[in-house]
Parts: C-alpha cells; sequence; structure tokens
C-alpha cells in the first residue's frame, strides 16, 4: 500500500507562512517526480508546484511563483512545499501527488499517487 502523508497546513494570516510535508512509503521517491495540487471548494485542482526526480528542475503555477518553493530530500524521502507572504486566496486543501517516467508534471492526470490532503487557510 502507497502512502502520501501531507502535514503543516492550518491557520494562517495573510502574509504569514506555513511550510508543508510529504512523506512517502514504502516506495523511495528518487525516480518519481513529485509535486503539490491544491483545490479550494467549487474549483477544479490546481497545480501548485512540482519538482523532477533528481531535483534539477522545479516549476511553479502563476499564482505562486515568487511566494512558494518546492524542495526534496530523497534520503528521507519527503517532499516539502514552502509558503511565503500567503494571500486568502491560497485558501485550499493541498495534496501531495507522486508518478515516475515521462508525463506533463503540471497536469493531475500524470500522477498515480495522491495523499490524502492537508487545509491551509488564510485569513484576512
Amino acid at each position: 500500500q502507497v502512502h502520501l502523508v501531507e502535514s503543516g497546513g492550518g491557520l494562517v494570516q495573510a502574509g504569514g507562512s506555513l511550510r508543508l510535508s510529504c512523506t512517502v512509503s514504502p516506495f523511495t521517491i528518487n525516480d518519481y517526480q513529485m509535486a503539490w495540487f491544491r483545490q479550494a471548494p467549487g474549483n477544479e485542482r490546481e497545480f501548485v508546484a512540482g519538482v523532477v526526480w533528481s531535483g534539477a528542475y522545479t516549476y511553479y503555477g502563476v499564482s505562486v511563483k515568487g511566494r512558494f518553493t518546492i524542495s526534496r530530500d530523497n534520503a528521507k524521502n519527503l517532499v516539502a512545499l514552502q509558503m511565503n507572504s500567503l494571500k486568502p486566496e491560497d485558501t485550499a486543501v493541498y495534496y501531495c501527488a507522486a508518478y515516475r517516467g515521462s508525463g506533463n508534471i503540471r497536469m493531475a492526470s500524470s500522477f498515480n499517487y495522491w495523499g490524502q490532503g492537508t487545509q491551509v487557510t488564510v485569513s484576512s
């Protein structure tokens, strides 16, 4: 059974910061592209950030670029999302996702494995 477990969500005021973490078991993430998506009520799932298996390339959604940073530690089997300068419109459930091989890292359909999500709420 594959498990992706997100943590670090919560309530924060606008302008604040949160750091999300995603731990993966039982496979090692070395060969996997990893990403964060988010979904607010009534909205489609939205790409937030992605990082390729080596960590050499990162990708960001337009609305978060310059504020969020994705990172990975393959030795710890962990992916993180540092979120700074948070805005009320960042409020959503944030999901960690993984896939191996080719595909578009910005598209949810590329991903085989998903976590259960962690709620992030930004108050104004």
